[in-house]
C-alpha cells in the first residue's frame, strides 16, 4: 500500500523504520508537527520523525493544523491507501480522515479501551498495572474509540519507569503496526469494536500530578516517581524550593518516620510516608544537575526533624 505516516517524537521512529523496511509498503510522505523551539537558544528544531524521514529521502508535511486546506489538498494529491499514526500530537478532523481509502490507523500504547488519551503509559505505571500493551485501531472522531485491529501485551516490571516501558512498547508496537498494514492490504484483518466496559482515561500528566504526597502510602510515592520519569518529572519541596525526585526504593522494614520526615544515614536518605519509608536514590535540586541523594543530603546538611513537602515558593 501507499502510506503517509503521521508521528512526531522519538517514540514514533521505530514504527516509521519498520514500515520503511517492510518491503511491502511505500511510505510516500510523513506528517509531523511543525518545528519547535528547543534548548537555551530556543532555536527551531525539527521533530525526530521529520529528521528520520529527511534522512530516508521522504517528503515531510508539517501542517500547523491538519484541517488546513493546503495540507489536505497535498494529501489528496499523494493519494495514500492508509495513514498509520504514532504519537502525532494533533486531532485528525473528519475531512482528513476520509481522504485515504483505508482511513487512519493509530498505534496506541495501551490495551484499549483502557487508558484512552495522551499519556497511557504514565497512567498505567502510576496506577500499578501489572500488564499493559499496545493496540492498533481505526481512528474515528471519538477519543481513541475506534475499532481495534490488533493488540500485544507487555509486563510492567517492578522498577519500570514510564520511559523504560514506552521504549519497549515502541519497538514491539512497530512490528504490530507493520503487521496491521499487511493484514489490511491482504484483506485478512478486520477491526473489532471496543467493549463499552473497562474504559479509562489517560489525560496528559500535569506538573501538579507529579508532586509526591508523602501522606500517601510508600507504594503510591514510588509509582508517581516511576510514572513521571522522565517527564514531567516527579517532585517535592525542600526548604521552599522544588526538589526533583529521579528514583527511589521501598524500605518496607522502617515505619518510624512521619510523612515527609527525613533521616540521613552514612550512605542513604530515608523519607517517611503514610506507610513505611522510602529511600531516595537520585535527586535533582533546583538549578543543579542530578546527583545521588546521599551526596545532596551531605551538601545541604539536613537538620534533625526536617522534612520534605510543604509550600512551594521556589
Amino acid at each position: 500500500m501507499k502510506l503517509v505516516f503521521a508521528g512526531t517524537p522519538e517514540v514514533a521512529v521505530p514504527a516509521l523504520d519498520a514500515l520503511i523496511a517492510s518491503g511491502r509498503h511505500e511510505v510516500a510522505a510523513v506528517i509531523t508537527r511543525p518545528d519547535a523551539p528547543a534548548g537555551r537558544g530556543r532555536r527551531l528544531v525539527a521533530s525526530p520523525v521529520a529528521e528520520r524521514a529527511e534522512e530516508a529521502g521522504i517528503e515531510v508535511l508539517k501542517p500547523v493544523r491538519p484541517r488546513d486546506e493546503e495540507f489536505q489538498a497535498r494529501l489528496r494529491e499523494i493519494g495514500p491507501d492508509c495513514c498509520p499514526v504514532v504519537a502525532y500530537g494533533a486531532l485528525i478532523p473528519k475531512s482528513a480522515i476520509e481522504i485515504p481509502r483505508n482511513g487512519w490507523v493509530n498505534l496506541h500504547f495501551s490495551l484499549l479501551p483502557a487508558w484512552r488519551g495522551a499519556a497511557p503509559v504514565q497512567h498505567a505505571v502510576m496506577a500499578g498495572d501489572e500488564v499493559t500493551g499496545a493496540s492498533t485501531f481505526q481512528i474515528v472522531e471519538g477519543l481513541d474509540a475506534g475499532p481495534v485491529f490488533g493488540i500485544l501485551t507487555e509486563d510492567v516490571r517492578p522498577t519500570d519507569t514510564s520511559g523504560d516501558l514506552l521504549t519497549r512498547l515502541a519497538f514491539a508496537g512497530a512490528g504490530l503496526l507493520a503487521a496491521t498494514m499487511d493484514g489490511i492490504e491482504d484483506g485478512t484483518l478486520r477491526a473489532v469494536e471496543q467493549s463499552p466496559e473497562g474504559v479509562s482515561l489517560a489525560p496528559k500528566i500535569s506538573v501538579e500530578d507529579a508532586r509526591v504526597d508523602w501522606s500517601a502510602p510508600a507504594l503510591r510515592a514510588d509509582r508517581v516517581v516511576r510514572g513521571c520519569t522522565p517527564a514531567p518529572g516527579a517532585w517535592t519541596v525542600f526548604r521552599g524550593e522544588r526538589l526533583k525526585l529521579i528514583s527511589m526504593a521501598l524500605v518496607t522494614d522502617r515505619t518510624d518516620l512521619t510523612p515527609g520526615e527525613l533521616a540521613v544515614g552514612k550512605n542513604n536518605v530515608h523519607v517517611g510516608t503514610g506507610s513505611h519509608a522510602v529511600e531516595l536514590l537520585w535527586v535533582q535540586p533546583q538549578g543543579k544537575k542530578p546527583m545521588k541523594a546521599a551526596d545532596w543530603a551531605r551538601g545541604v546538611r539536613i537538620a534533625p526533624g526536617e522534612r520534605l513537602g510543604g509550600a512551594d515558593v521556589g
